[in-house]
């Protein structure tokens, strides 16, 4: 569970790095690869570097497109509309960021002498990311703390998945929901009157912590009209607290793909 007491420190993150790192490295690959694979694992590396960095594009085009058909902004006052523009320029520079870092990487991996090595440090980097994007690795950075009251019962399943979503959107890496560390398969329903994260009943105050820039984070939750909002509209509330260092140390494991294999290359 995400620690929330002070007298815990957790290492602290270079001042320099505002991404979620994890708590705990996989073990380390093997020091040399076979002769006929290390052809293989560099044009794999290569070929993973190409692919993400075309997702963010992506993300970068489907994100414009999403605030070219959001709702009228007419009726905001001068200062929510600065906040909502900074915060949608800050996602923008973050995506654009994170392109030039891979674009970069896939520039090391085709001009490194030693392009052995530099693919199995890129495979390493690659396994802690996508353990702390899968839940699948503890995680530490910085972040927030929400809080969330609901002394009506009127949020619905719905509504908590909103807040995930927010979050998500604005970039964060790494997300714990009451008990549960959320994952792409994480899931909200309704049971009895009840509502459950993958099958955990919750009860409330409902506490989320976040990784990822507690400043876009925070404005994400608050924008006018939002998650923050639409709880306070429901007659409880949504506070969020800005924390220097977030340590998630709740994981999930991945299950077995029943009908899904991978394709021969």
């Amino acid at each position: 569970m995400a620690d929330d007491d002070d007298s815990t420190a957790p290492v602290q993150p270079d001042d320099g790095d505002k991404t979620a790192s994890p708590a705990k490295l996989p073990a380390k690959l093997p020091a040399k690869l076979p002769a006929k694979e290390r052809p293989t694992a560099r044009y794999r590396a290569a070929a993973l570097i190409g692919v993400l960095t075309a997702a963010l594009g992506f993300a970068i085009a489907v994100q414009v497109r999403a605030n070219s058909q959001s709702d009228s902004l007419s009726n905001l006052r001068e200062d929510d509309l600065i906040g909502i523009l900074d915060n949608q320029n800050a996602r923008g520079d973050r995506l654009r960021q994170q392109i030039t870092e891979l674009e970069q990487t896939l520039r090391r991996l085709q001009d490194s002498g030693d392009r052995n090595a530099a693919a199995r440090q890129q495979a390493e980097q690659d396994a802690a990311a996508l353990g702390i994007l899968l839940g699948t690795l503890p995680a530490t950075g910085p972040g927030v703390k929400v809080t969330i009251t609901d002394p009506d019962r009127k949020l619905t399943a719905e509504d908590l998945l909103d807040v995930v979503e927010e979050l998500r959107g604005a970039g964060a890496e790494a997300i714990q929901f009451g008990p549960v560390r959320v994952s792409t398969s994480t899931s909200f329903t309704t049971s009895g009157g009840a509502i459950a994260i993958d099958g955990n009943v919750l009860t409330g105050p409902y506490t989320v912590f976040a990784i990822g820039d507690s400043k876009t984070l925070d404005t994400a939750l608050n924008i006018p009209g939002g998650v923050a909002a639409a709880t306070r509209a429901a007659g409880g509330d949504l506070v969020v607290d800005e924390r220097d260092v977030v340590t998630i140390t709740v994981i999930r494991s991945l299950s077995t793909p029943k009908y899904a294999s991978p394709a021969p290359h």
